[in-house]
């Protein structure tokens, strides 16, 4: 019988003005051949609410730092079942979209893990991610991205002067 540690997250589809969404290329350090791209976002913290900890994640993984309320509602909900670290994983996790004219991408938030095992960044329009034959997660993020764009269309933006820029971060992903 396989033991899962449940575990929490908050992730962002972070969309520009192209409708590109932003995801990071990762890995697995115990497996680093399993290579793939996510989202922003991660494990909450004990107590914390997923609009909270898509903020601080937000603001960890890319520099952009906003106040949870302006993510608004979660767009979509899963859970998922995975390896990482050699610990396997049940996460329940809460997807926010949020709109972005353009931004770039600061990584000095990542903690020791992200920098071992995050190699980079790429703005993917939603047919070039449908196309390629690279792993993303979650699985149908094409979809996901056409289904929750078309019907918030109007989804948060964050306020001039929300954002903040920080240093950049060096690292040795896997």
């Amino acid at each position: 019988m396989t033991v899962y540690t449940p575990r929490r997250a908050a992730r962002v589809l972070l969309v520009d003005d192209a409708d590109r969404v932003l995801l990071f290329a990762g890995c697995d350090p115990a497996r680093p051949e399993h290579r793939y791209w996510l989202t922003p976002g991660g494990g909450l913290e004990p107590g914390e609410s997923p609009a909270v900890g898509a903020a601080r994640e937000l603001a960890e993984e890319t520099g952009l730092r906003l106040a949870p309320a302006e993510l608004g509602e979660p767009v979509w909900r899963e859970t998922i079942r995975f390896p990482f670290g050699g610990v396997r994983y049940q996460q329940e996790q809460e997807f926010f979209l949020l709109r972005v004219p353009s931004w770039e991408v600061d990584t000095a938030g990542f903690d020791a893990v992200e920098r071992a095992s995050v190699s980079g960044h790429r703005w993917w329009p939603a047919d070039e991610l449908a196309a390629t034959t690279e792993r993303y997660y979650p699985a149908d993020l094409p979809a996901l991205l056409r289904r929750v764009l078309a019907t918030r269309p109007d989804a948060p933006t964050p306020p001039a002067g929300s954002a903040g820029p920080v240093p950049a971060a060096g690292g040795t992903p896997c």
